[in-house]
C-alpha cells in the first residue's frame, strides 16, 4: 500500500518514477491518493479518498476518543500542548489523521504487507495511526520539505520512531535524521532515479551565444532573484546568452517584474510550468543548467532537485549553488560548477570558460553523465527500497 497526498501529480514526476520501478521488480501496489489526484496510473488504478467522509468524523472521534484514549489522546494532547509549524502543516496532518480514523476497516480488509507513506506530512500521518490503532506495520519517506520547511514537520519525530524504516534519497537528509535521534540502521538511502535513459547528445560546437535554461518551481528556495542579477552580470560583462526559466509558481509576477526591471526582456524568457516531455526538449536545448538554490526564510531547501541529474544525463553542464544536496553530485569543476549566489563575477567567469572552451565543457559533461549512471538508475536505486519492503535489508 502506497499512500501519497496527491498522485499522480506532474510535479512530482520521481515518485512516478519510483513506483514503476518497484512495479517492474513485481511488487503488488495498491495506490491511494488522500487529497485530488485518483484515477490510473500505468495502468494501476489510483483510489482516491473522497473528502466527503470527513462528515463520519461528527461520529468517530467521540468513538475513537471513549474506546482508544491510547491512541486518540496523543494527538488530543498534542493538539494543545504544541503549535504547528504552519497552517499548510496543520492541515495536512489533520487530512493524515482523519483517514487513519476513517480508513481503518477499508485496511483491515486489505491487511497490506506495509503501509508506505509517500511524504512525511499526510500519508505518514495516515501510516502512523493506522499502526497505532491495528498495528499496520508501516514506513515513511522524509523529504528535504518534511525535515525542514519550518524546522520540519509537526509530528514528524513521533511518526518516524514508530516506522519499519525511513527512506530518504540524500546523504544531508540521513544525516539531519540521525541529529533528530533516528538510529542510522532504520534509514534507507535510496536515490531517486531515471527509468529511461536519455540520448547523450554532442557538445554543441558553436557556443558564441550560450543557451542557459532553469527549471524549477519559482519559490523562494530556488533562488531565481540571484540567477537574474547573474543575467544582468551577463549583459554587463558583454557574454551573449540566451535564458529559458521552466516553471510556474507564487513568485512568478515578481520576477517578470524583476525581468523587466533589469532590461533583460529580450533575453530572458519565463515558459511556466510544461509537460515532461517538453523539460527534456528544453534540456535538449540547452548548453548549461543554472540552479541558484537557497535556503528559504522558513527554513525549507532542496534535496537533490531532480532536474540537476536529469540534466547531468542529457549532457548539458550544471552550474549550482552549494545549498543543499546538490554537491552531491556536483563536485566543482569536475562534473559541473558549484558557486556562490551571491557572486554573480564567478558565474560570468565559469559560463565564459563553458562558452569557449571545449575541452573543460566536455570533462564537466562526461563526469556529469558518468555520476548519474553510476548513482541514478531507477532500477538499481528501487531494488534498495524494495529489499527494506520485505524486510531483507533495514538500512
Amino acid at each position: 500500500m502506497y499512500l501519497f497526498t496527491t498522485f499522480p501529480k506532474s510535479s512530482e514526476t520521481f515518485l512516478q518514477r519510483e513506483v514503476l520501478a518497484l512495479s517492474a521488480t513485481g511488487v503488488k501496489i495498491h495506490l491511494y491518493s488522500l487529497f485530488r489526484g485518483g484515477g490510473e496510473f500505468a495502468g494501476m488504478p489510483v483510489q482516491r479518498f473522497s473528502l466527503w467522509r470527513l462528515v463520519e468524523l461528527i461520529w468517530v472521534i467521540p468513538i475513537a476518543a471513549i474506546t482508544r484514549w491510547d491512541v486518540f489522546g496523543v494527538i488530543w494532547r498534542g493538539l494543545w500542548t504544541r503549535r504547528a509549524p504552519s497552517w499548510l502543516n496543520f492541515w495536512e496532518n489533520m487530512l493524515g489523521a482523519a483517514f487513519g480514523g476513517l480508513g481503518r476497516a477499508e485496511m483491515r480488509r486489505l491487511q497490506p504487507n506495509l503501509i508506505h507513506a509517500a511524504w512525511g506530512g499526510a500519508p505518514a500521518t495516515a501510516a502512523w495511526l493506522l499502526h497505532r490503532f491495528d498495528g499496520h506495520p508501516y514506513s515513511a519517506a522524509a523529504h528535504a520539505y518534511d525535515i525542514y520547511e519550518h524546522g520540519g514537520d509537526w509530528w514528524l519525530d513521533e511518526k518516524l520512531s514508530e516506522a519499519r524504516f525511513v527512506h530518504t534519497s540524500t546523504e544531508m537528509a540521513r544525516d539531519s535524521l540521525i541529529e533528530r535521534g533516528l538510529p542510522p540502521s532504520r534509514i534507507v538511502v535510496s536515490r531517486r532515479g531515471l527509468n529511461v535513459w536519455p540520448a547523450y547528445r554532442p557538445l554543441r560546437s558553436d557556443r558564441e551565444e550560450l543557451r542557459l535554461v532553469s527549471i524549477g518551481r519559482l519559490v523562494e528556495k530556488k533562488g531565481f532573484d540571484h540567477q537574474l542579477r547573474i543575467y544582468r552580470a551577463l549583459v554587463a560583462a558583454g557574454v551573449k546568452f540566451r535564458a529559458r526559466i521552466v516553471g510556474d509558481g507564487p513568485g512568478r509576477e515578481q520576477l517578470d517584474q524583476t525581468i523587466t526591471e533589469l532590461d533583460l526582456r529580450s533575453r530572458v524568457t519565463m515558459l511556466g510550468a510544461v509537460t515532461e516531455a517538453e523539460i527534456w526538449r528544453q534540456l535538449s536545448w540547452a548548453d548549461v543548467l543554472l540552479h541558484t538554490g537557497v535556503v528559504a526564510y522558513s527554513g525549507d531547501r532542496d534535496g537533490l532537485p531532480n532536474v540537476i541529474p536529469e540534466a547531468m544525463a542529457a549532457g548539458v553542464v550544471v552550474m549550482t549553488s552549494p545549498a543543499a544536496a546538490t554537491t552531491e553530485a556536483v563536485t566543482d569543476g569536475v562534473s559541473g560548477r558549484v558557486l556562490s549566489v551571491t557572486e554573480p563575477a564567478l558565474w560570468v567567469e565559469a559560463l565564459r570558460e563553458v562558452a569557449g572552451d571545449d575541452a573543460i565543457a566536455a570533462t564537466m559533461r562526461d563526469a556529469g553523465r558518468q555520476w548519474v549512471e553510476s548513482e541514478y538508475d531507477a532500477k538499481r536505486n528501487v531494488e534498495k527500497l524494495r529489499r527494506a519492503m520485505m524486510g531483507e535489508e533495514a538500512g
